[in-house]
This record gives C-alpha cells, structure tokens and sequence, in this order.
C-alpha cells in the first residue's frame, strides 16, 4: 500500500516534472530568442554597422587616393611650373597638356588655375578669369589659403554644364616655394554612383550620402526612386535635424512595418554623412529559424529527461532518503535521523520500561591530527573510528555522528554498569588502533562519557550529563571514561 502511494506520487511528480520542464524550455527559447534579437539589434548599431561605415569611408578614400596622386603630380609636375615661370605665353601647351592628363587617366576633367593671371585653363582653352567677387570661385580662394596642399570638394562642373564633380583642388607652387595657383582633376558623380552600388552589393547594406541640408547627393543607382530630401521621408524626418546636427551615431527608425537600424558617419574631406542601413527584419531570419529549431530540440529533450526521470525516480528517491538520514563522511546516522529514532525508541520505553544509557565519545586532540597531517588525514581517522563503534556495538545500539570529533551512541536495554564496561572496550580499541598517513602512524585517543537515562528525566538531559561525565575525563588527563 505504502509502495503503490509511492508510486502514484512518483507519478504526480513525472507529470508536475513534463509541465516544468516544457514550459521552462519553452520560456527559456522565447526568452532567449527576445534576447538575441535585442542582442543583434545592438550589435548591428553598435559594431556592424559602424565597421560598414568605416571600412566604405576606407574604400572611398582608397578610391580618392588614385586621383589624389594624379593632382599631385600635376602640381609637381616641372613644365606646369616652368610654363608659369615663363609666362603663359602659349596656351596651347598647358591645354594639350591638361587634355592628356584628362585622356590618360579617365578624369572627368583637369584643370589648372594660375594665381599670377587668373586664367582657369581646362583641356578646351581658358574657360574664364578668376574673380575675388564672384561666388563661383569662392573654391579657389579658399584652396589658395589652405594650410593643407589639396582639399577634396563637390562643386558644378563650369567645364562640364555644371556637373555635380567631386574636385581634388592641389596648390601649386614653384622651385622656390612660391604659390603659383592650382591645379587638378575631376571625377564623375557616375562613376561614384556605381561604386556605391558595389558598395550595396558587398556589404549588403543600403548606402548613400547626404549634405547638411538633408538631400541625398550620392546614392547607388537602384535606390533613385527614393525621397531626395530626407526631411520629407517617414521615419528619418523626425530625426533627420538631429542627426545633422550631431554629424554621426547610431539610430533606428520605423517606416510602414519596418524598422531601419541606421549609422551615420561624417566625412569632412567632402563635408557629406555617410549614411548606412538594414533592414532590421532580414537580419532577424535566421535566430527566428533557430528559434523554431530550438523548440524541436527542446521537445526532443523534453521527452528524453522524462523517461530518463522516469526510470530512476525510485532509485533516486532512496538514495536521497539515505542522504538525509546517514553522515555522507562516516556513512553513520546523523542528527536528523537520531531525532527521529529516539521518539520512536522513546516512546517504546514509555511501554516497556528498560534502562537506556548514552555513551558521548570525543576524540583527543583531534586537532592536532588535523594540523599535522591535514585534514584528508582527519577524516581517515573519524571514518576509523566510526567502523570501531559500528564493530563493538549491539543491532539494538544506535551509534551516531554528533558533529566534528564527537560521536553519541544509545545503548538500548543496558544499565549504566554495563554501559561503562562498553565504554571502557571502545576507549581501548580507538586506543590501539593507528593510521599510517605518508609514512608516519598517527595515534588516536578518546574520552567517553557515560550516563543512564532517569525515569524522571527527558532524553536531552541524560546526554547532557553523559557530556558531563565526557567533561571530568578531559579534566582528568583524556583517554578514560567518566561516569555521570
């Protein structure tokens, strides 16, 4: 009857123990799928985004070096210099000259402006006079007062019906480090377009550049459907402002029933943002996929743990059943199972009186046991002795480990004379046997108290008068008995 109870717990608990365990995994899997996905969010802005960012602004000044170069040898180049130094005489010369540049190196245009005339020389001729008042060629007063040798600018291209052109403006000067003008290339804002769009296809991002006014100037070539003006596009409108301001960050907006995660990088060589988007649904594709694998796998599990459970839930039982009633160390009962004896063995003598003596064993110096050969040492000793009590006891004696060094044994049915001669014999072996730890043979020692429970007394006071007698063996040298 007992074993069927059991059993139909053991039951309750599987079916308790599936319910757990499904909901747990299930709340763990939807928990950590809410986590990755934050996860992946911050990472995007945080890490991938910005990598994007950087490693497109590297491209793009790569792509900037090559002309970079080519202006620089222009403004180096001895005979611009020594035309100028001449006097400008044949103007043919500097045009064959900047058509060749033009022609070699697939420059949208080249161009050379002479600080002493003021002549802007181009492939086809002298396109016009330098003016201090004319707005247009503010450029090429600014470039004259640069600290830097060239500066990278978007301007419209005069040369070119006022083509948007990304200019690399280089200052000039002659042998004895005199400024004589500047000079340079042009490139095509075409070319720039397809190189964004290998961008896109690269980096799988969304990619394109914008002024500080908020129009997008440079953008693949699939992506010129979308808004211009990004004060006029749904969800970027109303962070547009601060993100100009803030020139560069990361942010995330929704538009329709996505959301974008966004990164903003400020290139000041061509005063432009560098904006690079996701798509925050296609980067979430994946952990949803494993999302719905890991419920599988959970289910899997699930099922494998529950007839695993199911098959050792008795064996288990039992053994957590010993754990709570026996020392793990010594393998004697200890305090939580002796409280549970001693009511029942109590309650048996309030039947059937008979006299029950306690016998309270301490070993001696036991900590110097400890402090010599270490406490792997230690315990070799108490499991020593607790075999000893388990040797020289009754099946009716309950030995037990009452904590550290001591040890409590009830002697059931036994008077105290009887009781002392038991102590006196276990006092004795604990005496001659010895432990070889590392070569060397530890001694052992112990002093026993002894008392008889009194019809008029509860069980605690006769242990603590057995703890008593333990006391005047102590006192008296250690290695005897005390009767209480």
């Amino acid at each position: 009857m007992v074993s069927s109870h059991r059993v139909f717990h053991g039951r309750r608990l599987l079916v308790l123990l599936s319910l757990l365990l499904s909901l747990g995994f299930f709340a763990t899997t939807l928990g950590s799928y809410l986590v990755s996905k934050e996860v992946i969010r911050e990472a995007i802005l945080g890490r991938e985004l910005p990598l994007a960012s950087s490693n497109i602004y590297v491209e793009l000044q790569k792509d900037l070096v090559q002309p970079v170069v080519i202006s620089s040898t222009m403004a180096h180049d001895t005979f611009l210099r020594d035309w100028v130094l001449r006097g400008e005489r044949d103007v043919s010369e500097m045009n064959r000259y900047l058509m060749e540049v033009k022609t070699r190196h697939g420059a949208f245009s080249s161009f050379f402006v002479s600080d002493r005339s003021l002549n802007y020389y181009t492939g086809g001729g002298v396109l016009k006079k330098i003016s201090p008042t004319e707005p247009r060629d503010a450029w090429y007063y600014r470039v004259r007062n640069l600290r830097e040798t060239y500066e990278i600018n978007v301007d419209p291209d005069l040369a070119n019906q006022d083509a948007m052109t990304i200019f690399i403006n280089y200052r000039v000067f002659d042998f004895d480090g005199n400024y004589l003008g500047a000079t340079g290339i042009g490139l095509t804002m075409e070319a720039m377009h397809s190189r964004i769009k290998g961008y896109q296809q690269r980096y799988q991002r969304t990619i394109y550049f914008v002024n500080d006014q908020g129009q997008v100037v440079l953008r693949g070539q699939d992506a010129a459907s979308q808004a211009a003006d990004l004060h006029t596009r749904p969800g970027l409108r109303d962070i547009i402002d601060q993100i100009l301001q803030a020139r560069g960050g990361a942010y995330q907006y929704e538009a329709g029933d996505t959301n974008h995660l966004l990164n903003v990088h400020y290139i000041p060589e061509l005063k432009w943002y560098l904006f690079v988007e996701k798509d925050e649904s296609e980067a979430l594709v994946k952990i949803r996929n494993t999302l719905y694998l890991n419920l599988g796998v959970c289910l899997a599990i699930t099922l494998v743990v529950l007839m695993l459970t199911n098959l050792s839930l008795s064996r288990y039982q039992r053994r957590l059943e010993d754990m709570a009633s026996t020392d793990k160390l010594t393998g004697m009962l200890n305090r939580h199972a002796f409280t549970i004896l001693m009511d029942k063995l109590m309650a048996d003598c309030a039947r059937t009186p008979r006299p029950l003596s306690i016998l309270m064993i301490d070993l001696d110096h036991f900590k110097r046991v400890n402090d010599q050969h270490g406490h792997a040492a230690g315990d070799q000793v108490l499991c020593l002795v607790a075999g000893i009590l388990q040797q020289s006891l009754r099946k009716s004696d309950v030995p037990v480990r009452w904590g550290g060094e001591e040890f409590l044994v009830v002697l059931d049915n036994c008077a105290l004379d009887e009781a002392r001669l038991i102590a006196e014999k276990i006092r004795e072996r604990i005496a001659q046997a010895h432990l070889d730890v590392d070569e060397k043979t530890v001694a052992m020692e112990a002093s026993v108290g002894v008392s008889q429970l009194r019809p008029d007394e509860a069980l605690d006071q006769a242990i603590q008068r057995a703890d008593g007698g333990l006391y005047q063996a102590k006192q008296g040298g250690r290695n005897q008995v005390g009767v209480a």
